[in-house]
């Protein structure tokens, strides 16, 4: 049996990147998908490609009339609502901190953590009347570390993360799990602020991304969304308010090669 045969899904930002593998894995476990995102040609095209299972609705997640109307959606379509990835995002705001403009500021955050918290909150609304569901957030490595992402963009995902485990607390009771996934470098369009990736782009961001962690190769939108399908499903049933991190160990440091080569700096500086 599938792993997630009979069930539905919303997933925001599903147009590309790891909401469309995520889409695409969720359909091809059995689940019912309503994508969302702004891109409305691409989200279309996707979710014409994956069949009767799959639908696409336009919206901002910085809306919360937007997420309150795509829940809605899904359970007056399909009867209910049992999986919901709040994964939309964006780079957001980037600059010295004293020059970040209030403007910037309130946009990302509107997507990265207000867009999530939308989410969570309109498929509590439905899950604790089912007495069950799974809600899996998009946060990230820069929710746990510094000096990879702007400011605003790790603050939010931080708050991210520690939503997922109040969040959790307070629904647990109900039957309803929430998780996140915190991915590394993963070669998605957020690199490119939305744009298409050329060849060249991409190649060049794989290479870089590969010296950047002990796994020697960049993450995949497909790396994430195996841990999203997990987190989904009844096999992680005893999971709750976990931050399932996915980066082929970049969080760890610089690595074995990194940590020799340093050492032998270090005993050259010693021996004058």
């Amino acid at each position: 049996m599938k792993r997630l045969e009979g069930k539905t899904a919303l997933i925001t930002g599903a147009a590309s990147g790891i909401g469309e593998a995520t889409a695409r894995s969720f359909v091809e476990e059995g689940s019912r998908v309503l994508l969302t995102d702004i891109n409305d040609e691409r989200g279309k095209s996707v979710a014409e490609e994956l069949g009767d299972k799959a639908g696409y609705l336009h919206v901002d997640v910085s809306r919360e009339k937007d997420v309150e109307g795509a829940v809605n959606a899904v359970v007056d379509d399909w009867g209910k609502l049992d999986v919901v990835f709040n994964n939309a995002g964006l780079g957001g705001v980037s600059g010295p901190i004293d020059e970040i403009p209030e403007e910037g500021l309130d946009q990302t955050v509107g997507v990265l953590f207000k867009g999530v918290f939308f989410g969570v909150k309109h498929a509590a609304r439905v899950m604790k009347k089912q007495g069950h569901g799974s809600i899996i957030n998009n946060a990230s490595v820069s929710g746990l570390m510094t000096g990879g992402s702007p400011q605003i963009y790790c603050s939010c995902k931080a708050a991210v993360i520690h939503l997922t485990r109040v969040a959790a607390v307070e629904l647990a009771g109900h039957g309803v799990r929430v998780n996140c996934v915190c991915p590394g470098a993963i070669l998605t369009r957020i690199w490119t602020r939305g744009a298409d990736m050329t060849e060249k782009a991409y190649s060049e961001l794989a290479e870089l991304f590969s010296q950047q962690q002990p796994i020697k190769r960049a993450g995949l939108p497909e790396d994430i969304a195996r841990g999203v399908l997990w987190l989904a499903s009844e096999e992680s049933g005893f999971v709750t308010g976990h931050p399932l991190v996915i980066d082929g160990g970049l969080s760890l440091g610089w690595g074995w090669d990194k940590y020799l080569e340093d050492r032998q700096k270090l005993g050259k500086i010693l021996r004058g």
